[in-house]
């Protein structure tokens, strides 16, 4: 498995997004656990929750909870960089609201703590700005964290450049990772990409193939995708995926998957090596 680096951490050139084990329209979770001990087979060691990740109102943290038993379970368990995120809420009817008070992400972080099982969360990031709550204050909560050692490294998501440079001043410089949303279909967070590149930050691109409805979409959404895929013979999820690793050594996507066989077949990204004028084709989609 090729690596990059969160921070000081080692970690899988691609991630596991756990969101669609737990959200609407998720499996059992005996094929839930079997998609992640199939990651960590394969030399997997970052996944990415949150505590929003659930379906029910009386199930926060859900996917927290299911990726502990998962890791507890497989002897590599230990090994994974487990990257959750506070500050979103699900109330239970499909919606999602936000809340940034630090009372709020200091509560929450003591909450995902206890069930992941750990004393000190790897990766703990700010999941999504608040409008009620001044940027500065949510994401001093997560400094605090970290001063405190109940996380050992902070990140946001959803952020613009503008407030990447603010939380990395408030941190004090240890910024790791910025979790956007990028993909063929969502191209607005290459100024944030840029940006953690000059920085050395890890950028971490959220439904890197268009989300749960749509992944498998991508090659008949995006002609160049799948004619790229049809000339290495893989799929157009793949090639997405290579040609997200291929931009720069800050990115490390992090797929969503619900089935062993689909990640199995992201993590193959890491062995395509696309050409330069295939890079610059697929650029201009």
């Amino acid at each position: 498995m090729h690596t990059r680096r969160i921070g000081d951490v080692e970690v899988s050139a691609i991630g596991l997004g756990a969101m669609p084990m737990s959200i609407e329209g998720r499996p059992d979770e005996a094929r839930s656990l079997a998609t992640i001990h199939a990651a960590l087979d394969a030399g997997v060691t970052l996944i990415d929750t949150a505590d929003a990740y659930h379906r029910d109102a009386h199930e926060v943290g859900h996917n927290e909870t299911l990726i502990a038993k998962a890791l507890a379970s497989h002897d590599r368990g230990k090994d994974v960089l487990v990257a959750t995120k506070g500050g979103h809420l699900r109330p239970g009817d499909g919606s999602w609201t936000l809340d940034g008070s630090p009372r709020h992400l200091k509560a929450a972080c003591e909450a995902s703590l206890r069930r992941l099982g750990v004393e000190a969360i790897g990766l703990y990031q700010f999941h999504r700005p608040d409008p009620r709550v001044p940027y500065a204050e949510s994401v001093g909560a997560v400094r605090d964290l970290l001063d405190e050692g109940k996380i050992l490294m902070a990140g946001i998501s959803n952020a613009n450049p503008d407030r990447i440079r603010e939380a990395n001043e408030i941190l004090g410089g240890r910024l790791v990772s910025v979790q956007n949303q990028f993909s063929p279909a969502f191209r607005s967070s290459e100024p944030e990409l840029r940006l953690c590149d000059e920085l050395g930050i890890a950028f971490l691109p959220w439904s890197p193939l268009g989300g749960i409805s749509r992944a498998r979409e991508l090659g008949s959404a995006y002609a160049p995708f799948a004619r790229v895929a049809e000339a290495h013979g893989v799929s157009p999820q793949r090639v997405c995926l290579a040609w997200m690793l291929a931009k720069s050594p800050v990115v490390v996507p992090i797929p969503g998957a619900s089935r062993p066989e689909t990640i199995l077949d992201s993590l193959g990204a890491t062995e395509l090596a696309l050409t330069a004028e295939e890079i610059a084709e697929l650029d201009a989609v």
